[in-house]
């Protein structure tokens, strides 16, 4: 099980859940709807904290965040089927690619002392931040990329 705490919750889950939409509408090409944006944003995070307390093992709630993602998608934010299951994969990628690079960055920082700081809640909350950061920046240039019209 990976139960999030509250403070997970609010730092981590809820940012990244608004972050995740915005990067689905940007790869979907689909016009961002603000009531929309916010309900769908707010309903995956709370999704996403439900799926973390399953008894699953680890990997398995990824699949069903993914699953979660593209009903959302396709449910309130009206977005065709095959550019919501293309977006939500390529979204969690992306995503799990800025946080391999930030536990790479913070392995080679802290050394031996990671496991501590992954043991404390609070700590690896922080420490997840920059993946976090690294993907909405990656999300806000697409976006601004596709207002443009060059994406």
């Amino acid at each position: 099980m990976l139960r999030l705490t509250v403070f997970e919750f609010i730092v981590r889950a809820i940012p990244e859940a608004f972050i995740y939409i915005l990067a689905c509408y940007t790869l979907s090409k689909n016009r961002l709807n603000i009531k929309r944006y916010i309900f769908s944003s707010i309903l995956f995070a709370t999704c996403m904290y439900f799926i973390r307390m399953l008894p699953i093992n680890y990997g398995v709630h990824t699949i069903l965040n993914i699953i979660t993602i593209t009903v959302i998608l396709i449910t309130i934010n009206k977005i065709d089927i095959i550019p919501a299951i293309k977006s939500s994969i390529i979204t969690f990628i992306c995503l799990f690619i800025t946080e391999l690079v930030n536990m790479l960055s913070l392995s080679l920082i802290f050394k031996e002392h990671l496991e501590a700081i992954m043991e404390n809640t609070i700590l690896k909350t922080i420490s997840g931040l920059p993946s976090l950061a690294m993907f909405f920046l990656i999300t806000l240039y697409c976006y601004n990329l596709r207002k443009k019209g060059k994406f």
